[in-house]
């Protein structure tokens, strides 16, 4: 073991100078001063310093990706110390230079899931289901658990994620009294808004029982009893007609085989001069792959079972053809590199107490999924569109002149 690490660290030695520290200690306890390590860089200090704590991790570093390195990781094989953005920043060196000398991949691997309810509700109540309490530690105060709108870049969180809410509900000029169905209702944030705000009667479905429980308990703390109605149900199994349809963090559950079945559905929903929302992460990649060096399997296999993430080209292409016509399409990329740094930041200040709070590897899996994402994001690796849409087919008076009215507050004229 030792002479295949010192073989490994004399060959990245030579090709880069990292501020990383490798420990070897598989016994449990404290790591004693004259352990086995090895430095891959010249410094005085470790930014980062990555304790061996079984030999199964091996092959982790001798041919590292991100989703080998992040398995290592969460399951107890290794442990790492230091700031999680040097921990990440170090991750990515290792798996990009490992895959130039053919230790990893470039390629963007294409997903494909056989999608049915039962598989759906399962890897839905995979992820969501960890517990309120757990989930309610990092975000807002509303519990609104996708991308935030930050107007100005000055916002606190909680305000984003406000105004992301009136963003959507604007961009779809909500009306007092029209029925809105909102697909993956989460916690209820946007429901309860929509009715309080804008006067709506909604509809909110998610298949997460905990998700379920206390979106039905908030609105019956609103009072919004005769406004919103909370359901546990699969969009497949919604009857309409609704004037207005929002998917917000919903569709990349859906599976890129099925979304053209998934938006005639929604087509199917609205009224013929209704508007939909579709707010959802998409690939960069141009042939719907997955994030680069691995980090899409580490994802599929410890936190989103059974996600495909399509282009925005994709999206605009199934759209069409599922009898929808995409008519205003916003990035907000950098808005979700923001949202997932401010979720981290929270994480790591009380990491002790959320350690506390679920088994060590589930909060292992959080730690490094809200700091990759972020990075993710920030990188370019992956992004996420709102696209307003509507029925296709429809007469060219109907459509407004401008987005004036998304912006400045400004009726939308047609």
């Amino acid at each position: 073991m030792d002479k295949a690490l010192e073989s490994w660290v004399a060959r990245w030695r030579q090709r880069v100078d990292l501020p990383l520290l490798v420990r070897w200690h598989t016994a449990p306890g404290e790591v004693p001063p004259d352990a086995p390590s090895w430095r891959l860089g010249a410094f005085e200090q470790p930014a980062v310093t990555v304790t061996v704590r079984d030999g199964a991790a091996l092959p982790a570093l001798l041919t590292p990706t991100l989703d080998s390195l992040g398995e290592a990781y969460v399951e107890g094989r290794i442990d790492v110390d230091g700031r999680i953005e040097d921990i990440l920043a170090m991750a990515h060196t290792l798996a990009e230079n490992g895959a130039a000398e053919g230790g990893g991949t470039l390629s963007r691997i294409v997903k494909s899931f056989t999608h049915s309810r039962k598989s759906d509700q399962a890897a839905i109540q995979y992820h969501y289901d960890v517990s309120n309490a757990f989930y309610s530690e990092w975000l807002d105060p509303a519990m609104v658990y996708s991308c935030a709108y930050f107007e100005n870049g000055d916002e606190t969180l909680a305000q984003a994620q406000l105004k992301k809410i009136d963003h959507i509900l604007t961009k779809i000029r909500l009306q007092p009294g029209q029925r809105l169905l909102d697909i993956g209702c989460g916690w209820g944030a946007l429901v309860i808004r929509a009715a309080q705000k804008f006067g709506a009667r909604c509809v909110g479905i998610t298949l997460s029982q905990n998700q379920y429980d206390l979106a039905t308990e908030r609105v019956r703390a609103a009072g919004l009893q005769n406004q919103v109605e909370i359901r546990l149900q699969d969009y497949r199994d919604v009857t309409g007609p609704f004037d207005r349809i929002t998917s917000v963090g919903m569709f990349e559950h859906v599976g890129l085989k099925h979304l053209a079945d998934y938006f005639r559905l929604i087509g199917e929903l609205l009224t013929p001069d209704g508007w939909c929302m579709n707010h959802g992460i998409t690939s960069t990649d141009a042939h719907d792959g997955e994030t680069a060096h691995g980090g899409g399997r580490f994802i599929d296999k410890y936190v989103f079972p059974q996600g495909e993430l399509p282009h925005i080209s994709t999206v605009l292409r199934t759209m069409q053809e599922g009898g929808l016509e995409p008519w205003d399409a916003e990035s907000l990329r950098r808005h979700y590199a923001r949202t997932l740094s401010c979720w981290s930041e929270t994480f790591e200040a009380k990491a002790e107490r959320l350690r506390a709070m679920v088994p060590e590897k589930t909060w292992r899996i959080w730690r490094v999924y809200l700091a990759g994402c972020a990075w993710a994001f920030e990188h370019d690796q992956i992004s996420l569109f709102q696209v307003l849409c509507r029925r296709a087919g429809r007469s060219a008076q109907e459509l407004p002149w401008s987005r004036r009215w998304m912006y400045a507050g400004a009726p939308a004229s047609g």
